[in-house]
């Protein structure tokens, strides 16, 4: 299998690690924090608060900081995609 970076400026690879890598931090402090919580996703930890399963605080905090992180991990996914069409069209 042919390396993806192989045909890339080593600037534009360097910026695609980079972007990756901030995607894959993103998604396991998300993971972390939803394994705090014992949830699979964030509408299940908000269902376990809802019901009283969960005390509401700190856990509320800690749903409300997985959505940050799951929205911004979909920033990052979109800006990753992006990056990658625009270097792979050069």
């Amino acid at each position: 299998m042919e390396s993806f970076y192989k045909n890339l400026a080593v600037e534009d690879a360097a910026e695609i690690e980079r972007i990756a890598r901030l995607m894959y931090d993103v998604r396991t402090a998300r993971d972390e924090v939803l394994c705090r919580l014992g949830a699979a996703d964030e509408a299940q930890a908000l269902q376990c608060i809802v019901s009283g399963e969960l005390s509401e605080h700190p856990n509320y905090e800690y749903y409300l900081s997985a959505r940050i992180l799951t929205d911004l991990h979909g920033q990052v996914r979109a800006e990753l995609a992006t990056r990658t069409q625009e270097v792979q069209g050069k």
